[in-house]
């Protein structure tokens, strides 16, 4: 029974290494997808990794700092600090936009870190190469991913910073690498306006009469001086201390300091159950589409193939071929024609998968489970073939 199935596939080789081949890309193509949606999952647990923080505290009522907007006061980390299980807090600020080097521009997570050394939340845990920033103004430490080399000059709006370090794996919620800069710079990136606008605000600033008062003079320059600060962060992270529980320190500073506080937990919930919702739920239905679309590939290839060799089939039935051996024969070369295929779509999406933009990440059990779901596809599609092998008349067969 192997070797008839082995001399049938010797016969038309080339024939079935192709539409093993064929085959093998489809499922390559819906690994990568399934890869694709692991890898925004990925991404988002990455970017709570690397932030080194037990707890957010963000603006009130917000899901900041990473779904939505948040706001609060640069100086609210000291009140934070005094509380009882917190062990370090940081201010941190995050912004995505388009970072440009010479010709081409880079879209970019800016992540503004306060000063300090490594280990205080928000700075990038390791290097790859380079040092960490040293200097408050016009450094910059950037994720491999950016393409950015050490000694680069970056432009972020009005600045421009010297790469000192890079780091690897260092992405937003979207994928794309990030940059950071000292926290003074990226506020200033944020928030503060550019000189058109700003002379456009200190001439309504002048010409509104509550603040030009001719007996208070220093009233309009003060006004302006303020407007010109910037004293937000979008998030204060928080690391706890051992034998305390992050959510009774979370309660203890929502109660105290009236603001947001997010654990672990609950950000994961708000990245992937609500940020990336909809690209995932995209993703699946795509995922789901192309899964039933290669399963019905796989049955008309195998039944197809079957057809092709009705008159062979038939003679066999003529000499005395039981239907057991004939029914083996096709069901080992669907299992043959899948494995291939299977081989063929795992280095395929292996290989594939670093070209793309996003990040894939391949599981091993998605392999496992994407082998085995190919076997019962090319098992079941093989019963299909057999029972319409085994219904042919072999004198019409070998007649026609």
């Amino acid at each position: 029974m192997i070797s008839l199935a082995g001399r049938d596939i010797m016969h038309s080789w080339g024939k079935f290494v192709f539409t093993g081949f064929g085959l093998g890309l489809l499922i390559g193509v819906t690994l990568i997808m399934a890869g694709v949606y692991r890898g925004m999952v990925d991404d988002a647990k990455v970017l709570l990794d690397n932030s080194s923080a037990d707890l957010w505290v963000v603006q009130k009522n917000t899901l900041g700092p990473y779904a939505e907007s948040s706001s609060i006061y640069d100086d609210e980390w000291r009140g934070i600090q005094s509380m009882p299980g917190v062990a370090q807090t940081a201010n941190v600020t995050y912004l995505t936009m388009q970072v440009r080097h010479g010709d081409r521009d880079v879209r970019s997570m800016i992540s503004g870190i306060a000063a300090g050394q490594p280990g205080l939340p928000g700075w990038p845990p390791y290097l790859i190469e380079g040092r960490q920033i040293t200097r408050g103004h016009y450094e910059a430490v950037a994720d491999q991913a950016t393409g950015f080399k050490i000694g680069d000059s970056l432009q972020i709006r009005r600045n421009k910073y010297t790469v000192v370090g890079l780091t690897r794996r260092m992405v937003s919620s979207n994928g794309d690498p990030m940059v950071f800069i000292p926290l003074k710079d990226a506020q200033e990136a944020q928030f503060l306006k550019d000189n058109d606008a700003i002379l456009e605000q200190r001439r309504r600033n002048q010409q509104s009469p509550e603040f030009s008062q001719p007996g208070n003079p220093g009233l309009l320059e003060a006004l302006n001086r303020s407007q010109n600060n910037n004293p937000y962060v979008n998030s204060v992270l928080v690391q706890i201390k051992k034998g305390y529980s992050a959510k009774e320190v979370a309660k203890s500073i929502e109660k105290w300091k009236r603001l947001t506080v997010y654990t672990r937990e609950d950000m994961e919930e708000i990245l992937i159950g609500k940020l990336i919702a909809t690209s995932s739920k995209q993703i699946g239905m795509f995922l789901v589409i192309l899964a039933v679309v290669s399963a019905a590939i796989v049955a008309f290839i195998i039944y197809t193939l079957t057809l092709g060799k009705i008159r062979e089939i038939a003679v066999l039935k003529l000499i005395g071929t039981r239907n057991r051996t004939i029914a083996g024969m096709i069901l080992q070369q669907a299992i043959a024609l899948g494995v291939i295929g299977f081989v063929v779509g795992k280095i395929s999406a292996t290989f594939g998968a670093p070209t793309f933009p996003k990040y894939v990440l391949l599981e091993p059990m998605d392999s496992v489970a994407g082998f085995f779901a190919v076997v019962i596809i090319c098992v079941l599609s093989s019963v299909i073939a057999i029972r319409a092998a085994l219904k042919v008349d072999p004198a019409e067969a070998v007649g026609g």
